[in-house]
């Protein structure tokens, strides 16, 4: 008797690989942005990082405990959610709201949806969203060698010259390339985000296009605005965003061209913010924004199924 399968799109393929194993050589591939934060803000970095990661574990252990799950708290996924919160928000953001965003990005980001797996959007950018609402003070203000100060992008938003902002001298892009500037952690320097992700290109724990689209539609659009495109893409969050954020397997299409549609649409949002908004960075809410739209992306941008009947019976 035959046996009539019923398959839907992709994912399909099976390995070995586990959400530990993925988890933790995301966390590997960040070292090398972890160590330009703390050369650039000293223990500050790792106080802030250690703050957010406990918090993390902890929140999510608590969740499972009240909800009788299995404990998965040392998977690698909370503490990969406590790197990212706070490599976007500033170094001198005061820990108690480094506590509550974390706190959200667990409970509201991640649990509430069902856990790992199912939830829709990025969970540290959810936390960072909440944060930004409930203290925008604290999350607008950077430091520099541990000074408060304006970042690149916004010197540039507000039409202040580089050379009264950050950056002193005429190297102002290898400056920005390797991290001689404010920001928040994981935007101090784009070369240290490209190993990182270069790494996990290696490892196919992402899909290159993603980051390759997303990257180069930021720089032709803000390019063609009359912006200088280099700063555009080695300013901000841009690198960390398209390297480790929108490349998330959970939050990201599944398929090839849907990554790609997927990345376009960053790029053009995170254009149209910076450029045309009211807020000098886009990053983290073109990211959110465009997570919402995946389930459609996925819906319409399938692959075919080869030995199917169309409605017209062609």
């Amino acid at each position: 008797m035959s046996t009539i399968l019923k398959t839907g799109p992709a994912p399909h393929i099976r390995t070995a690989e586990t959400v530990e194993s993925v988890m933790y050589s995301v966390i590997i591939a960040l070292i090398p942005t972890f160590a330009m934060a703390i050369y650039t803000f000293g223990v500050r970095a790792l106080i802030l990082t250690a703050v957010s990661v406990l918090t993390c574990i902890l929140t999510e252990y608590l969740c499972q405990k009240a909800l009788k799950r299995d404990i998965e708290a040392f998977d690698g996924s909370a503490i990969l959610t406590g790197i990212l919160f706070s490599f976007v928000v500033p170094v001198i953001m005061p820990l108690q709201y480094v506590v509550v965003g974390n706190i959200v990005a667990i409970t509201l980001g991640k649990m509430v949806y069902g856990g790992l797996g199912h939830n829709i959007f990025n969970p540290a950018l959810i936390g960072r969203a909440f944060v930004q609402a409930s203290w925008p003070v604290a999350i607008t203000t950077f430091a520099f060698d541990g000074k408060a100060g304006a970042t690149v992008l916004d010197a540039m938003k507000r039409g202040i010259p580089l050379s009264d902002a950050l950056l002193e001298n005429t190297n102002q892009y290898i400056d920005a390339f390797l991290g001689q500037m404010g920001g928040c952690l994981g935007e101090t320097s784009s070369l240290a985000l490209l190993i990182g992700g270069a790494y996990l290109i290696y490892k196919k724990h992402i899909d290159w296009k993603v980051p390759a689209v997303m990257i180069g539609t930021v720089f032709v659009l803000t390019w063609a605005m009359g912006a200088d495109p280099l700063m555009q893409i080695f300013s901000g969050g841009l690198f960390l965003g398209a390297f480790f954020m929108a490349t998330d397997m959970v939050t990201s299409p599944t398929t090839s061209k849907g990554r790609v549609i997927f990345a376009l649409g960053l790029g053009i949002l995170i254009s149209l913010i910076r450029m045309k908004g009211g807020y000098p960075e886009g990053t983290a809410y073109a990211i959110l924004i465009m997570n919402g739209v995946v389930p459609l992306i996925d819906r319409y941008i399938r692959p075919k199924k080869f030995g199917g009947v169309s409605k017209n019976g062609k």
